[in-house]
């Protein structure tokens, strides 16, 4: 059933041409760590995109507790830039407000990165 809302939502995002959504500018650089010593790449959040969610294995468990199959999805290359807020008005009502912030809370009782 979720591969279903998943290939409606994608139909749908399509449809409405949001398949190009905009993205945030990147953070700015931190140039204050010393020599050989760079700052650990942290963990994604909430407001990533679906895309780095699956790509850390530790997020990607958190991913498949909530929405199993969502990186096996046909669609998965159309949407997989887009935020779970972004993709959320094209689910059919399976990415809730509730949803969304069980996945947030169990993101940041992960362990640092």
């Amino acid at each position: 059933m979720t591969k279903t809302v998943f290939a409606a939502a994608a139909a749908t995002l399509l449809l409405a041409g949001a398949a190009s959504a905009q993205t945030a500018p990147a953070p700015a650089e931190d140039h204050s760590a010393h020599a050989g010593h760079a700052p650990a790449a942290a963990r994604p959040t909430i407001e990533s995109s679906i895309e780095a969610l699956v790509a850390d294995p530790a997020t990607k468990t958190v991913m498949d507790k909530h929405l199993p199959g969502l990186a096996d999805h046909p669609a998965y290359g159309q949407f997989k830039g887009m935020t779970l807020r972004q993709v959320a008005p094209f689910s059919q009502g399976h990415i809730t407000d509730a949803v969304i912030a069980a996945i947030d809370a169990d993101l940041k009782a992960l362990p640092a990165a």
